[in-house]
């Protein structure tokens, strides 16, 4: 079949002499149609919502099947929105993994709220480019303001507010956290030399075997090389030990090399563990090193003053991130990054053309977040995040988070009381780390046949070279039925293979 002519076709629709576009229609929706079709819009949610749990919470579709029903070439007039709207139900929904289920224990959740979508959707529709303090004031200062109250909200040192030499800023992910806190321990390490000149193969940066793997990606990014990343032992609890910090560090100061980074976690991805921060702060403050602290999920469980403990330490650190959008009912993305000394990060990635030049930026009375981060242009991500506190509050909040801990800390005694399973990792929050004592095939077997079910969604780890699998209870919907539900599943599922000799 001959390939259609689209450059044709297109030009049918304009002016016959002046090839201009057709009067006769505007192309753009109108207000009535976007009130009539918004309203659509947000009941097509609120349905989704509602009718959430009857979907397999993980897509069944094979690699290629979503593409295969979409047409191979785009539309040349354009499409109803009752058309489009078929589409999503018909095409889309069956390519979701339903993340916003709650029978979904996988990874951390990537949660949302009503609050947080409408707050995305008025920011959508108010399209601000929030570059600059001058291109939209209230962008910035709701996001400074905001960040000031999580400091409180989460009991986090003094420094990291905007009243001092610090600050928070808002981040699209913990990655992208933890790459400029990367770039600006470079910079300090250097005196900003770097920068000029590129790095010379002597920085070296420190990270757990435990953490993040956005530390290596971050490494390669700002040019230190993935050589020069050290791998620290981890104890038995799976958090960073001091001691080995200690011990490499002074190894490659020994050889030549220029320590300048090291990555904490408060909560690792991979069992929740938490490093010691205290003892890895006194390090970093007596070697001159910066230290970044990720608190991606866990940090907010410091909602509560009773799981501030996470936190003890960070007056030692330089740098602090974690995720409203994993378990502050925040959708993606949302993560805040805070610096103890926002001069350092400034300079480090501040360029100032001409064509951005204007008079507040010139007297230095005000944030220009482009400064912070990476890319120029920046969405007003904290509308969405003023929504959620605004209308939880931290009593709301706080609820949520003891309700998921509770529920978590259930499933951990019903593991421990258990005959045939057994927990792998300590379970200080929401995160629980186990395993059938059938061994890794069979736990194996146990992850895929629960999954394929599609009544839950769990994923797995390596902890002492041993398959282990993990339910992270977080989700927003997420309540005892689900848990109670989500342990039976897999108690039955699993005498089943037992029964049937599955390894």
């Amino acid at each position: 079949m001959p390939k259609r002519d689209l450059t044709s076709e297109v030009q049918r629709g304009l002016g016959p002499r002046e090839g201009k576009v057709s009067e006769k229609k505007n192309y753009h929706m109108s207000m009535d149609e976007f009130r009539h079709y918004g309203r659509s819009v947000v009941d097509w949610i609120a349905d989704y919502y509602e009718k959430i749990e009857s979907f397999p919470v993980l897509s069944r579709v094979e690699p290629g099947q979503i593409r295969d029903l979409l047409p191979s070439e785009p539309p040349i007039n354009g499409d109803s929105f009752e058309s489009i709207l078929k589409d999503v139900d018909d095409i889309i929904v069956q390519g979701l993994t339903h993340w916003q289920s709650p029978n979904f224990f996988a990874y951390f959740p990537a949660n949302s709220s009503g609050p947080a979508i409408l707050g995305e959707l008025l920011a959508a529709g108010l399209g601000v480019q929030g570059m600059l303090w001058s291109t939209s004031p209230a962008c910035t200062e709701l996001e400074t303001h905001v960040l000031d109250w999580l400091v409180d909200m989460l009991g986090l040192p003094e420094k990291f507010t905007s009243k001092t030499a610090g600050g928070g800023v808002i981040q699209d992910s913990a990655s992208s956290a933890a790459l400029c806190a990367l770039l600006a321990a470079r910079e300090r390490a250097t005196n900003h030399d770097t920068n000029a000149h590129g790095c010379d193969g002597r920085l070296v940066a420190y990270a757990s075997s435990q953490t993040h793997s956005s530390i290596e990606k971050a490494v390669k990014i700002a040019g230190l090389g993935a050589r020069n990343l050290r791998i620290i032992d981890v104890d038995d609890t799976f958090a960073m030990s001091s001691d080995a910090l200690a011990r490499q560090i002074t190894e490659d100061r020994q050889a030549g090399r220029l320590p300048c980074f090291v990555c904490a976690t408060a909560g690792t991805t991979s069992s929740n563990a938490l490093d010691p921060l205290p003892e890895i702060g006194r390090i970093c403050r007596e070697e001159g090193i910066w230290l970044h602290v990720d608190g991606a999920m866990s940090g907010t469980a410091a909602l509560c003053p009773e799981y501030r403990y996470i936190h003890d330490g960070m007056e030692l650190a330089d740098s602090y991130c974690f995720n409203p959008h994993k378990w502050m009912f925040t959708n993606f993305d949302c993560d805040c990054f805070y610096v103890a000394d926002r001069k350092v990060l400034i300079q480090t990635l501040s360029i100032l053309p001409e064509y951005l030049r204007n008079k507040a930026t010139d007297q230095g009375a005000v944030f220009d977040y482009r400064d912070w981060h990476v890319p120029l242009g920046r969405r007003f991500r904290a509308l969405k995040l003023w929504f959620v506190l605004r209308y939880y509050g931290v009593n709301g909040l706080q609820h949520h988070i003891r309700r998921h801990v509770e529920l978590a800390q259930r499933f951990a005694g019903w593991v421990k009381r258990s005959e045939d399973f057994e927990l792998m990792a300590p379970a200080p929050l929401n995160l629980i780390c186990f395993r059938h004592k059938n061994g890794d095939s069979f736990n194996q077997n146990l992850l895929d046949t629960l999954n394929q079910s599609g009544t839950l969604f769990l994923t797995h780890t390596i902890l002492n070279d041993k398959f282990v699998l993990r339910i992270c209870i977080g989700q927003t919907n997420t309540g005892e039925r689900h848990v109670l539900q989500a342990w039976k599943t897999i108690v039955e599922t699993a005498e089943g293979l037992t029964k049937t000799g599955s390894t």
